[in-house]
């Protein structure tokens, strides 16, 4: 049997009066208006501390189970400056917003694991890349590349944020959940570009990338 496809970026449906400890926390997240990424973010970094403390309920922690976890991702995991600090904010959101108990001054092993500069694909680099795809995987591709769109973003683009006049595309509720312009490249600023590349994606293409099914570019 076809497995049912997944629609990326698209936060699932929460129970009217959730009772389960995570639905409520993504009912709270949801409530302040935050970004579904943050939201994906900090329900990541709390299932881990849960784990971490044996699935003990947050709530009968205190700082030193926190300071024990934070610790174990800069000694045991070597992880980076920026994920601990991301695993940080998700706990403080935890205990500080959720909970409603506020976190005492920590102490912790602070990650030291050096920033290194990424590897930049050359112009020539990037255009290889971009021919060798096909369809709609070819225009996401194009877009992150000619727009500076982020992959989600691209991916819930409609066809109805992109004005061919003004040369330009509208991001809705891109990071921080704000909308914001960008540019559309000169290889892109004609209509049929688009038509002959992802149009009707449902019909002649299933968008079918690393395992998952994404319907994108629909007509408004």
């Amino acid at each position: 049997m076809e497995a049912e496809p997944m629609i990326l970026d698209v936060p699932p449906k929460l129970p009217d009066n959730p009772t389960r400890f995570m639905d409520q926390l993504r009912t709270l997240i949801r409530s302040r208006n935050m970004a579904y990424k943050t939201e994906q973010t900090y329900c990541h970094w709390i299932k881990r501390f849960i784990r971490f403390h044996g699935m003990q309920h947050p709530s009968a922690c205190t700082a030193k189970e926190v300071e024990q976890f934070l610790s174990h991702l800069a000694v045991q995991r070597n992880n980076s400056v920026s994920t601990q600090r991301t695993a940080l904010n998700a706990l403080v959101f935890l205990f500080r917003e959720f909970l409603e108990q506020p976190l005492d001054e920590l102490s912790f092993e602070m990650a030291r694991k050096p920033r290194r500069l990424p590897t930049v694909f050359t112009h020539d680099e990037a255009k290889a890349v971009i021919n060798g795809l096909e369809g709609a995987p070819q225009l996401v591709a194009r877009l992150m590349y000619g727009s500076g769109l982020r992959i989600n973003e691209a991916l819930r683009l409609r066809v109805k944020d992109v004005d061919f006049g003004m040369q330009q595309i509208i991001v809705r509720g891109g990071k921080g959940n704000k909308d914001r312009t960008t540019l559309l490249p000169d290889s892109l600023a004609e209509p049929f570009v688009w038509r002959q590349l992802s149009c009707p994606v449902r019909d002649n293409y299933d968008g079918r990338l690393g395992g998952l099914t994404f319907y994108s570019f629909q007509p408004a």
